[in-house]
């Protein structure tokens, strides 16, 4: 069975692959790997070694400490899960969404982020 921490960071990194339109084949050229590995990866069936996760921080333009961001915030995220799916990363939605976000020019995306706190405080 996978460790929870394996899980986290796996999801972390096809998050992030996905916020910059990286396939799996992209980033397993970039580290010199098989694509499959990296599916292994994302999904926690095999943990990635302290080199490996370094290439993959430097392939995906982040710091190793991205992949363990919201580990100890899991708990408070459980407590809330009537307002967030639990795996908001894996929704495919989600990510088409923040990726056309970011899309967006700074000015108008914060109007659009302001606009999106009011509503969801309102509903």
């Amino acid at each position: 069975m996978a460790h929870p921490v394996d899980i986290h960071v796996g999801k972390r990194v096809r998050h992030r692959r996905w916020l910059i339109g990286m396939t799996q084949q992209q980033l397993a050229e970039k580290v010199g790997i098989k694509f499959q590995q990296i599916q292994k990866y994302e999904t926690g069936a095999n943990r990635v070694s302290a080199s490996r996760l370094w290439d993959i921080s430097d392939a995906l333009g982040v710091n190793v400490s991205f992949f363990f961001e919201g580990l100890q915030e899991e708990d408070k995220i459980a407590a809330d899960k009537a307002r967030v799916p639990a795996d908001l990363m894996g929704d495919k939605e989600a990510l088409d969404l923040v990726r056309s976000y970011y899309a967006i020019p700074e000015n108008q995306r914060r109007r659009l982020f302001e606009l999106a706190r009011v509503l969801s405080d309102v509903a």
